[in-house]
């Protein structure tokens, strides 16, 4: 079982930008392929990026390319997603969640372990 606890989350205007961090209760971490998801008020979960344990695979959801870039760094059991040019609409509860095997998938339900997730407010 791997446990992980969000952070970075918070209350940014427009424009603006914000670094999320997920931190791995275990060093197995290092073996997952982890993704990021996001579900704003009165909507479905949504995934937005995903990277593969060596780092160099990473899928991103056509809304935030070029804006969003998932990271990780593995001796710090950490993934990462820098977000920038922050717009209204990406306000949502983030979640960072991992799941076996170098297969990047977008749906929510292939991925056994997640966090509680982090709330970002964008501000118009």
């Amino acid at each position: 079982q791997v446990q992980l606890v969000e952070s970075g989350g918070g209350l940014v205007q427009a424009g603006g930008s914000l670094r999320l961090s997920c931190l791995a209760s275990r060093r197995a971490v290092s073996s997952l392929t982890m993704g990021w998801f996001r579900q704003a008020p009165g909507k479905e979960r949504e995934f937005v990026a995903a990277i593969t344990w060596t780092g160099y695979t990473t899928y991103y959801t056509d809304s935030v390319k070029a804006l969003f870039t998932i990271s990780r760094d593995n001796a710090k059991k950490t993934v990462y997603e820098q977000m920038n040019r922050l717009r209204p609409e990406d306000t949502a509860v983030y979640y960072c969640a991992g799941k076996h095997l170098a297969i990047i998938r977008e749906s929510g339900s292939e991925y056994p372990f997640w966090g509680q997730g982090t709330q970002v407010t964008v501000s118009s």
